[in-house]
């Protein structure tokens, strides 16, 4: 399992929480919206930046950390 944060533009309400793989959401002073949490592996990383992509949001970053299970 993975650990991951993402940063979009913009802010996204904490209600797309469930729909976004239970991610949590947060906001930044900058105008981001960060989501982080867990992740099963690679495949739902995909589905879940497309689904960023979907919504048109435009990515600043992706960060990924191996969880020792």
């Amino acid at each position: 399992m993975q650990q991951v944060e993402i940063r979009v533009k913009g802010r996204i309400d904490e209600r797309w929480s469930e729909w976004l793989d239970g991610l949590a959401i947060t906001h930044t002073a900058q105008d981001e919206t960060v989501l982080a949490g867990p992740i099963l592996d690679q495949a739902a990383l995909y589905g879940l930046m497309s689904k960023l992509r979907d919504l048109g949001l435009a990515l600043t970053s992706v960060r990924c950390v191996e969880i020792e299970s």
